[in-house]
């Protein structure tokens, strides 16, 4: 068995040696024969990993997937062969979507953040190789793509000297084929603008952006080293909504960073009712060794009041979600179907990411439909994170 962990915070540190667990637990039945573990986790903890859990055969780093490849092989590979195997693209996910990376690690240095010293500097893929592993999976019939980079919006700065990913999310555009576009992980400093004039004009680039702002208090923000203000923070929500009307907004924020108070919080609920984002998600601060964070400020939010605050910003949210679904009842959205479940073929809409946002739920018994195709779907009903749809 082959386990690909995480390590950026704490929750899923926790999640990647539990899975850990169950696999040894089925070894040691007789049930697997070895384990593989890599990723972030491994890259980070490989020495700590070894002692605590010997069970495991192999450790790797999160970027030895040459040495994963010839391990896994019975007689081993060449050098040749395992440079093919890692060039060629195997989805894990439905045929007609695919994530697409194209830049690794991060420049940033936010205080809370390990990423980069997981990752190490951001390293942009070369433009023309991003724009032909496009055209290949195209190919293979991969219709929608999400844009995932730990920063998105450095996008060409260390290999171009500047930012280009206007540029790169326009040239993927005009390929036919590609259907939608749909963009991850963009950093609020320095916004390159001109991104928004590429998602107003392609009709293929989804009216979309995940932007994780973190949080709104000027104090939070100087803390967490985000290099950005309160007031740079709200002029740059009504930007995207001003240059893109009807875009979707999804955001990450957090609470219980070390030293915010009950004012702090109460400033991000506030922006979090006026902003209303389409889209959210929030965590609670865990401090993670060797960040700015852990070496200078005490984690000193207590766990139960870190969870408190969470939990009104998500009902909060909730609250947020339903009645801007809720306005959706009787509108006609294109959708593309991901699965089947049960009485159900399961959709989305172009503001919704596959596995973290709001789904289309059309029953079964209507019409039969193509998973990976796309229809135009009247909303009748609407719940707190979910729409019901009829085929039009």
């Amino acid at each position: 068995a082959v386990i690909n962990t995480c390590g950026f915070i704490g929750d899923a540190k926790e999640e990647s040696i539990n899975s850990i667990l169950e696999l040894v637990e089925q070894k040691n039945e007789g049930n697997l024969n070895r384990i593989y573990v890599m990723g972030c986790l491994s890259e980070r903890y490989r020495k700590e990993l070894r002692e605590e859990i010997p069970e495991v055969d192999r450790f790797y780093g999160k970027f030895d997937w040459k040495d994963l490849i010839k391990d896994l092989s019975p007689s081993g590979l060449s050098e040749s062969a395992s440079c093919q195997a890692l060039n060629t693209r195997v989805l894990t996910t439905p045929k007609h979507y695919a994530f697409l990376k194209i830049s690794e690690g991060c420049d940033r240095s936010c205080a809370y953040c390990a990423i980069p010293l997981i990752t190490g500097p951001h390293i942009s893929r070369p433009i023309e190789e991003i724009l032909a592993e496009v055209e290949e999976l195209v190919k293979s019939g991969v219709k929608e793509f999400q844009i995932i980079a730990q920063e998105l919006t450095y996008y060409g700065v260390d290999l171009y000297g500047h930012r280009r990913i206007a540029e790169l999310i326009e040239r993927m555009a005009r390929i036919p084929g590609v259907e939608w576009i749909r963009l991850h992980y963009a950093y609020p400093n320095r916004f390159p603008m001109e991104l928004l004039r590429v998602i107003r004009e392609h009709k293929n680039v989804c009216k979309y952006l995940d932007i994780a702002l973190q949080h709104v208090s000027d104090h939070m923000l100087s803390r967490m080293k985000r290099h950005i203000t309160k007031q740079e923070t709200l002029d740059l929500v009504a930007a995207f909504r001003r240059e893109v009307p009807g875009i979707t907004l999804r955001t990450t924020l957090m609470v219980g960073f070390p030293g915010e108070t009950d004012e702090d919080f109460e400033e991000l609920m506030d922006f979090v009712r006026t902003a209303r984002f389409d889209r959210m998600g929030a965590f609670a601060y865990s401090e993670e060794e060797g960040t700015y964070a852990a070496d200078n400020y005490e984690d000193d939010v207590p766990a139960e009041v870190k969870q408190a605050r969470l939990d009104r910003l998500m009902a909060l949210q909730e609250e947020i979600s339903a009645e801007l679904l809720a306005e959706k009842v009787g509108q006609t959205f294109r959708i593309v179907v991901d699965r089947k479940e049960g009485d159900y073929y399961i959709g989305r809409t172009e503001y919704d990411s596959p596995e973290v946002d709001c789904e289309v739920l059309i029953r079964a018994t209507d019409r039969p439909l193509e998973i990976g195709s796309f229809y135009n779907a009247k909303v009748t009903s609407a719940e707190e994170f979910d729409l019901y749809a009829e085929i039009q």
